[in-house]
């Protein structure tokens, strides 16, 4: 495992070696202690038998009642495996139970003898893995080691299927997460680098309380970097099978320990017979993209699936070239041996897409309208115009790399019953690649002409031409600033998370060691600021004034502002145990402890004024007198620090339908490369209080009270050109719904709601100049919620769905002072899909049918409130329409 990281092969190999320390001392008294569990089942009707087995074993078995009625089992009265338990319930029927991740047990029929070819053939009914999470609700993240059933969860924790993602028609990897109540979830900037706000947790953007995992290995440990939120390094296709996320509850004792939200995508596995798709979308701004997936057995216990997708388009707001373009390439290989199995996978991404940016609006109170020819759901300032240059420093830049990121992802699962009652799982990822940002981001002065901009600049106008041309423009065009914004990411990590369980009675014991090792190399080159007309695909703009000054050279009117040359070097070391007791059928309690390590070391190249004159020495080069260029000199960066985490839950089961929960939890998040940088050293405390009731049926209802007291947070913004630092805490309290209505067989309704009411506690900002404390947390509503009826139905008898979404995000503000309304919104969504055969599917989706004017940000390079009238904000893109056509076999 040290390999990829040669450089940190002594710190890598210690941490494996402590982890195979714990497990192998734990392993011989376990395995000696552990005797098989006693069963008595009666012989009887088999879907009662597999229940009474559930019990007893501990073990969860998955299975859907219609496959197996009227079936009948024989009686087990006697201590034993369960493997051998079950093989005995099952004998004589046409199913078999196959060992699956997290200790649970599939129920699969029995492959049948190849039916001769012919018109009357019909394929045997197989619940392949990917099925398994539409027959029953199972989760795997937040639980330790295993799996567990959303009913028997003692947090809150949604599951998205792949039906629900399907209808959603997401875009970004995060649109998924807009199903996830207490989640606030901006992708208005594009398909990569979305903001993610989780349960009033105070952050200035990106996603910095949400972890990302796949197979249940965290890809990346720290959930925000600047620049670098890691949705942007895993893209929604059809290798997923479905998405889980756990907010607060467990996740701050498991994996890499978040506090906020965790968040796995689970991939599709082949099955015992060859299945796949291929699907081709287009979507009515001119993009095109291609997903397929393949899978199936290439051996009696190896099942292989390899799939993933291709787009290119210009996008919604087209800057006039194909600025969303790319893939993804995703292969897993499952392994069943004799007790347990290894599951290996790899993931390549290469993707690219056009870094949205807020835009020239019209704001009157409340009132949001689009600016004088720019078009609020489809405008860009970026265009063939502004697409390259040389800045003043002579480096070069071409939007159209855009935000994404180009990485390759390995990694492993394997889980071994150890004896009757011992599982060792371990879990491993590695990851490499760069995860760069280019971008026309817009200043803080919001359009005006330009004799304005002339007089701020101290003359009046001599000459005004387009840069690329040299035609005359009239001093009444107006006129704005936009930077040239990059940021070079080259990224890795290393991660391993080893639990030990032991299952012994009404007991559940689980010991796990985390970790991981990751480093980052960023160059960054902020400002860069153009001078453009205020229309979408803007011109540059060259100005010269009276008094001979130069205010432009080609279109720049400055260079730049904030420079950053860094490298680091990150490391964690976490051990955790968690303890699961039944008290009887109803009631289970659970609590765990968690210690981790954090440390961090690194170098930061200092910087310096270029001089009053500028790089050239002519102070009437205005462009170029305000530079910032690279000292000879680095500065070092180091942290050292430790923190403990523990939980305690309950979980009630009134009936195996109706349950309840509550929690108390202890987190802590560590401060990230950037925060350490700009000297920002806090290690922010979350507690939290949370309980909820579970309701499964025809209404499938989860509702979850909480309260998070939150201390030593900051939160970071880059205004004038430098950031800007906000520290203190937080208190935040929430109600969240999440749910299913079965209204009648074709009818249903999903829905889901948050109301949170959460404020600044002691919470300073301009170097503690400035409290703002009982200020509203920024960009986070009091309400939002979101109702999605279908209606399944039959065209000459073929299946059909209508859907539609209706969505509310209430009113939020854009800046911790609380002077920039973000003015709530409604949004209508609609879709249809029709099977026009038994493989051939189509499908249309709508989004933003009404052209809803929605701001997701206001200008956070602005300190304070925007006068009224044109502003700088960032809509939601407009009405788009996606058709799509996909063939299974």
């Amino acid at each position: 495992m040290t390999g990829p990281l040669g450089r940190r092969r002594v710190s890598w190999r210690s941490c494996g070696a402590i982890a195979a320390t714990v497990v192998a001392a734990g392993i011989p008294t376990i395995v000696i202690a552990a005797p098989s569990p006693s069963f008595d089942i009666p012989a009887g009707d088999l879907a009662d038998a597999l229940v009474l087995f559930a019990r007893q074993s501990g073990r969860q078995i998955l299975f859907a009642p219609a496959q197996v009625r009227g079936l009948r089992s024989p009686a087990v009265h006697k201590r034993t495996d369960p493997d051998r338990a079950i093989a005995r319930l099952l004998a004589g029927t046409r199913f078999r139970a196959r060992p699956a991740p997290g200790g649970a047990y599939v129920l699969e029929a029995l492959p049948a003898p190849r039916p001769p070819s012919g018109p009357m053939s019909v394929a045997p009914r197989v619940i392949a893995p990917e099925d398994v999470a539409k027959i029953t609700d199972i989760v795997v993240v937040g639980t330790p080691g295993g799996g567990s059933r959303r009913q028997d969860a003692a947090f809150a924790v949604t599951t998205v299927t792949r039906t629900a993602i399907d209808q959603l028609g997401a875009p970004a990897t995060a649109d998924v997460l807009r199903l996830v109540p207490g989640l606030t979830v901006e992708t208005s900037g594009g398909k990569n680098g979305a903001n993610i706000f989780v349960r009033g947790y105070p952050s200035g953007g990106d996603a910095e309380y949400v972890t990302f995992q796949t197979e249940g290995a965290p890809y990346f440990p720290p959930a925000t970097l600047s620049f670098l939120e890691n949705s942007q390094l895993y893209r929604i296709d059809e290798t997923v099978q479905r998405v889980e996320a756990v907010r607060g509850g467990t996740g701050a004792l498991l994996a890499s320990g978040q506090p906020g939200a965790t968040v796995n995508l689970i991939q599709r596995e082949g099955g015992d017979h060859l299945a796949g798709l291929v699907k081709t979308s287009v979507i009515d701004d001119g993009e095109v993209r291609g997903d397929a997936y393949v899978s199936g057995p290439i051996g009696a216990r190896t099942h292989v699936m390899v799939g993933g997708y291709y787009s290119r388009g210009n996008g919604i707001r087209s800057p006039g070239f194909a600025a969303d373009r790319g893939g993804q390439i995703t292969a897993n290989l499952r392994r069943d041996l004799a007790h347990g199995s290894v599951l290996v996978f790899a993931r390549y991404l290469d993707d690219r897409s056009q870094w949205l940016l807020p835009i020239p609006v019209e704001q009157t109170g409340r009132s949001i309208g689009g600016y004088p020819g720019f078009n609020p759901g489809t405008g860009t300032l970026a265009g063939p115009d502004t697409r390259t240059g040389t800045r003043n420093d002579g480096t070069s830049y071409d939007l159209n790399d855009g935000r994404g990121a180009r990485i390759i992802n390995l990694g492993t699962n394997v889980e071994l019953r150890l004896g009757d009652t011992v599982t060792l799982r371990d879990k491993a990822s590695w990851l490499a690649g760069d995860a760069d940002t280019t971008g026309l981001v817009s200043d803080n002065v919001p359009p005006e002409t330009a004799a304005a901009y002339a007089a701020q600049m101290g003359g009046t106008i001599a000459t005004l031409v387009t840069a690329a041309d040299g035609h005359a423009v009239s001093p009444a065009q107006a006129v704005v600033r936009a930077g040239i914004w990059t940021v070079e990411k080259r990224i890795d990590a290393l991660v391993n998370d080893a639990t030990l369980e032991w299952a012994a009675g009404s007991s559940k014991a689980t010991i796990g060691v985390y970790a991981a090792d990751y480093g980052s190399r960023d160059h960054w080159d902020i400002g860069n600021a153009l001078l453009l007309t205020a229309q979408p695909q803007a011109r540059r703009l060259d100005m010269t004034l009276t008094n001979g000054a130069l205010v432009t050279r080609d279109g720049f009117a400055s260079g730049s502002s904030f420079l950053v040359d860094a490298r680091y070097r990150g490391s964690d070391l976490a051990f955790y145990g968690v303890e699961e007791v039944k008290l009887g059928d109803w009631l289970r309690i659970d609590g765990g402890v968690r210690h981790q390590r954090h440390s961090v070391d690194g170098s930061v190249r200092d910087t310096r004024p270029a001089g009053p004159a500028g790089l050239d020495g002519d102070p009437r080069t205005l462009y170029d007198n305000a530079d910032v260029v690279f000292a000879d000199t680095r500065s070092p960066v180091r942290y050292r620090g430790g923190a403990w985490s523990w939980t305690l839950g309950a979980n009630v089961d009134v009936t195996r339908h109706f349950g309840a929960f509550a929690r108390f939890s202890r987190g802590t998040s560590f401060p990230f490369f950037d925060n350490l940088r700009d000297g920002i050293t806090v290690a922010p405390r979350i507690d939290t209080i949370e309980s909820g009731v579970k309701l499964s049926g025809p209404l499938s209802l989860y509702a979850t009270v909480f309260r998070n007291t939150f201390q030593g947070l900051a939160t970071t913004v880059i205004a004038g050109g430098a950031p800007i630092a906000s520290i203190g805490g937080a208190r935040a309290t929430g109600v969240e719904l999440d749910g299913l209505w079965r209204v009648a067989k074709p009818v249903s309704v999903a829905f889901a709601g948050t109301w949170l009411d959460a404020h600044y506690r002691r919470f300073f900002t301009d170097g503690g100049l400035t409290n703002l404390s009982g200020n509203r947390v920024q960009r986070q509503p009091m309400w939002q919620w979101r109702v999605t009826p279908t209606w399944d139905f039959a065209v000459a008898r073929r299946r059909s769905s209508l859907f539609t979404t209706l969505s509310y995000m209430g009113d939020r503000w854009s800046d911790v002072q609380n002077q920039q309304l973000l003015p709530g919104f409604i949004t209508w969504n609609a879709g249809m899909t029709l099977d026009v055969s038994t493989r051939l599917r189509m499908q249309a989706t709508a989004d933003n049918i009404t052209n809803a004017i929605g701001l997701t940000e206001g200008n956070p390079r602005t300190l304070g409130t925007q006068a009224p009238g044109a502003i700088f904000a960032r809509p939601i893109p407009g009405r788009s329409v996606n058709l799509s056509a996909s063939y299974r076999f």
